[in-house]
């Protein structure tokens, strides 16, 4: 049998063929009025994919690397304080129903990383830890389970989870559905949520779990929203009315997120925010990016040692090549939020880059090193102080801190 102490051995060198020619690029040219903005904001990144490389790869999220979008080293240098620490459940482990064990390895191993790294960085269970642990010098990481824990949601195992240190969890399966509630991308099984799909959510409600809805269909997101008794979130999103795509919100449903204190987190890539170069990447890949149809075949009759060396190669995830002709740029990315907020009003935005999940970055933009270009561009803007601090983290932090204390 492939273990994977031997897998990881067979696929060390491979994410040296995802080295990104952004890397040629200069760093961009930041005022020091943006500086001094970012540098005091808390940067609360509601997604990234912290610890995939590492776990396919081995390698310690501590060390500088030089490909991908993220890494310790470089976030401190992009200004982060804090961010949901991805616990990612490719659809790959579902036809074979081993998704529960691989949300238990991946616990396992963030739980490892964020040892093996305590002096840089430490796991948050509410508000009161983020906020003790950037007072210390350090990044607080949320653990967010994107995917499926359990196709059929067993409390038990939700619980179990709870008790390791998760605290927020996605609804629906990433592009997949789950038994008990649907996704944006996959045929419907069920129309939003079943019955044992409010139970999820009430119990998330009585655990103090943030209720993450990106990748849910828009009948799962309106139904949470009608069951819980608390906001919930949307980690990592886009505007319908910018890009109409199914993994993007409807202005309708955008309101009725944020009329019950919910936020939505802006994803940073172009194939959310960007419809041309959305138009291009997908006529070039031939098929939409969250299009699951062929894993049933390719994964069937493998176990999930060999399941591990069939995904392993996409990490960490890199942003398609593009034309200057059609790339966005960061104030093409702003707009989006600005849409937002002129509809829901800026108390509920926030950013969920989605770091080495597969995000095109804008043009100059090469990392999460230069997440102050955001800051240049909002001032640009004319934004105040005040309402980059909210988008940055202050929303984030305000939602967070209401769900962890909502326990009953």
């Amino acid at each position: 049998m492939l273990t994977r102490r031997r897998f990881l051995g067979y696929t060390a060198l491979a994410p040296a063929a995802l080295r990104s020619t952004l890397w040629a690029n200069p760093a961009p040219q930041i005022s020091a009025r943006a500086w001094a903005v970012h540098k005091r904001a808390l940067v609360f990144d509601g997604h990234v994919h912290a610890l995939d490389r590492e776990f396919y790869h081995g390698g310690s999220m501590g060390t500088r690397k030089t490909d991908g979008q993220w890494d310790l080293p470089r976030a401190r240098e992009g200004g982060v304080s804090a961010f949901f620490l991805s616990v990612f459940i490719p659809e790959e482990y579902y036809p074979g129903r081993f998704e529960t064990k691989q949300a238990f390895r991946r616990v396992d191993e963030a739980l490892r990383q964020l040892q093996m790294n305590s002096g840089q960085v430490a796991l948050a269970l509410n508000a009161d830890d983020i906020e003790r642990i950037h007072a210390q010098g350090k990044m607080a990481a949320v653990l967010d389970i994107e995917g499926s824990y359990d196709l059929d949601g067993d409390l038990g195992v939700l619980r179990d989870l709870y008790q390791l240190g998760l605290r927020s969890a996605q609804l629906s399966a990433h592009n997949w559905n789950q038994n008990y509630a649907a996704s944006c991308c996959a045929p419907a099984k069920v129309e939003g949520l079943t019955p044992h799909g409010r139970d999820v959510i009430r119990e998330m409600n009585r655990l103090g779990m943030v209720i993450n809805v990106s990748h849910s269909a828009d009948d799962t997101i309106a139904q949470a929203i009608d069951v819980s008794d608390g906001p919930v979130v949307a980690t990592h999103h886009g505007l319908r009315s910018i890009n109409n795509i199914p993994r993007n919100m409807p202005d309708w449903l955008l309101k009725k997120l944020t009329a019950k204190g919910g936020i939505i987190g802006f994803q940073i890539g172009s194939e959310f925010n960007h419809p041309e170069e959305y138009a291009y990447i997908t006529a070039h890949q031939k098929k939409t990016f969250w299009d699951t149809t062929s894993i049933p075949d390719r994964v069937k009759g493998k176990n999930i040692y060999e399941v591990d060396q069939l995904v392993a190669p996409q990490f960490p995830m890199p942003g398609a090549q593009v034309p200057d002709s059609v790339m966005m740029t960061v104030d093409n990315w702003v707009a989006v939020v600005d849409r937002a907020i002129q509809l829901v009003g800026d108390d509920h935005v926030a950013i969920g880059t989605d770091f080495d999940g597969g995000p095109t970055l804008a043009r100059g933009m090469r990392d999460v090193r230069d997440l102050p270009m955001i800051t240049e561009a909002m001032l640009r803007r004319g934004y105040s102080e005040q309402r980059i601090d909210k988008f940055w983290g202050g929303n984030l932090l305000r939602v967070f801190r209401q769900v962890t204390q909502n326990r009953s």
